[in-house]
């Protein structure tokens, strides 16, 4: 539901407010204007329209736009202003007497009711109300993460017709009618006793079980329940981790190009986060890396190059992490979504010496919003973990945790990575086709079973300014330079991905992209 909207009440109904006893009539000009501005963020192509019709009300009730003793539009009139049915209004505004935010005149109409006595009140906020300026709060913070270079996307991605951008929700494929089943299930009376508590530490045992039982072992992967701890998102795994593990002058490795959250986790705080090389075969398990305290690590499809790592290159590093007592940090974050996926076991089971900490996500398959993860790790481990993560949060919703249980346990998931990973293939064998004849001057990579590209373009490219150029004409691609801690080492090379994207949308977006490049390169030669 947009933003609602800012209006003051006409002259016309400040005089009627205290009318209790006149009959309600049809609403003048002025009076209709003011109700459908009131209700102009309301979205009646949506569902639930009545909930949306009595929060708008509950709203503008609290901040003062509808005070006290207000006649309210009668259901006819109010129905006919919002085009919607008369029994919708009806409903909520019954709904709206009964939690006491209105009240039923006999014969003259519902009105505004008077809300309880505020306990405390503070003093009334200035105009201006008077600001210390960034200075004054910078010279005080311990940290400051707005500082490093983060990925940034258009706020208005959603909105564009071509969003060519990784890891991002395409609601076409969200499994709808099976998350509503879940979610239904876990509001019964018998569920809410589970998951309404509070587990101080702990989380949802059903959804551990699920992941013992149809999770991890798709990956190859046997944990006991004390070795496996919700997160909100992989990204909360990865600062659980950094935490406990690194001290400043601790030397951590990561990937590069890599994964730019993870660096500036790392960097906040040690200032020894060294670059680790890397070549057709992956990460190399040199002498940078045997000299890191912990490396993070993505095998399964390197952000961001989205290239696979072979067998032989995991059991190699396995075997230096081993004998340099480097802990691997092992970012597993869409190894399951397509079918095309490589086979190849993950780092975490293939390990035997306990060297890796394992970071997975659901949301990754299901919406990026839901922000579910999960880390598996030996048992001393984990009891940090949950004594760290009880300092900042205690633990995941409960009710998130128990409809995604229930979720896995009733087989939707399993059929909800075919379905998605049907489309995503399908995708990615357009795009297959299509870059080579829409990009001819550039090159591509994506493993198999990657959501992305990694597409560099001739050196010398600003694919910053190439961003720029093609939100222009409708298309969001992510420039390449905030992947590397040099940032001119990927300046020439942009992420392509394509989970978010409508597949009968994607020749004409690369086509437009193509044509964006032609002309970039046209300009700067």
């Amino acid at each position: 539901m947009g933003k609602l909207a800012q209006v003051t009440y006409p002259e016309a109904s400040r005089d009627r407010t205290l009318d209790h006893s006149a009959n309600a009539a049809s609403l003048g000009n002025s009076d209709a204007l003011f109700w459908g501005a009131l209700f102009r963020g309301m979205d009646r192509g949506g569902s639930f329209l009545q909930l949306q019709i009595r929060q708008i009300i509950v709203t503008a009730i609290e901040d003062g736009r509808l005070p006290l003793g207000m006649r309210m539009p009668s259901s006819r009139d109010l129905a006919a202003v919002l085009k919607v049915s008369r029994n919708t209004v009806v409903i909520a505004y019954e709904q709206l007497v009964d939690q006491n935010f209105l009240v039923s005149r006999q014969r003259s109409g519902y009105f505004v009711a008077g809300l309880p006595k505020k306990i405390a009140t503070g003093a009334e906020k200035p105009a201006e109300a008077a600001s210390r300026d960034d200075a004054h709060w910078a010279a005080r913070y311990a940290v400051q993460p707005s500082a490093h270079r983060n990925i940034v996307k258009p706020a208005d991605w959603q909105a564009q017709p071509y969003p060519f951008i990784f890891g991002q929700f395409d609601p076409s494929l969200f499994p709808t009618n099976d998350w509503r089943e879940s979610a239904r299930a876990a509001l019964s009376v018998p569920e809410i006793k589970n998951w309404a508590r509070d587990l101080i530490d702990g989380d949802d045992p059903a959804l551990i079980e699920q992941l013992q039982l149809q999770v991890l072992p798709r990956r190859g992967i046997h944990a006991r329940s004390d070795e496996i701890m919700m997160t909100i998102g992989a990204q909360h795994a990865l600062y659980l981790i950094a935490t406990l593990f690194i001290r400043h002058g601790t030397r951590v490795g990561i990937e590069e190009p890599g994964y730019p959250d993870a660096r500036n986790i790392f960097r906040m705080l040690t200032p020894d986060v060294v670059p680790l090389r890397s070549n057709s075969q992956g990460l190399l398990p040199d002498d940078t890396f045997r000299g890191c305290a912990l490396a993070y690590v993505t095998a399964s499809h390197q952000c961001p190059t989205a290239t696979v790592m072979p067998l032989q290159r995991r059991l190699e590093l396995l075997k230096a992490a081993e004998t340099g007592d480097v802990v691997l940090v092992e970012d597993d974050y869409e190894g399951e979504l397509m079918p095309e996926a490589a086979t190849l076991p993950p780092l975490k089971s293939l390990d035997h010496a306990s060297n890796v900490l394992y970071v997975g996500s659901l949301s990754k398959a299901l919406a990026p919003g839901l922000r579910l993860g999960y880390v598996v790790a030996p048992a001393p481990v984990i009891r940090e973990l949950r004594a760290l993560r009880r300092l900042m949060l205690r633990h995941p919703p409960l009710n998130n945790q128990r409809v995604a249980a229930l979720f896995i346990g009733l087989g939707h998931y399993r059929s909800h990575l075919q379905q998605v990973g049907r489309v995503l293939l399908e995708r990615a064998r357009v795009l297959d086709r299509l870059l080579p004849k829409y990009l001819p001057d550039c090159t591509f990579s994506r493993g198999p079973g990657s959501t992305n590209y990694w597409i560099a373009c001739p050196p010398g490219t600003d694919t910053t300014a190439l961003a720029q150029a093609a939100l222009a004409q409708g298309v969001v691609i992510e420039p390449g330079a905030v992947f590397s801690m040099d940032e001119t080492a990927s300046r020439h090379c942009f992420r392509l991905g394509f989970s978010s994207i409508r597949t009968d949308r994607i020749e004409t977006g690369i086509q437009r992209l193509g044509e964006v490049i032609a002309a970039y390169l046209k300009a700067e030669s």
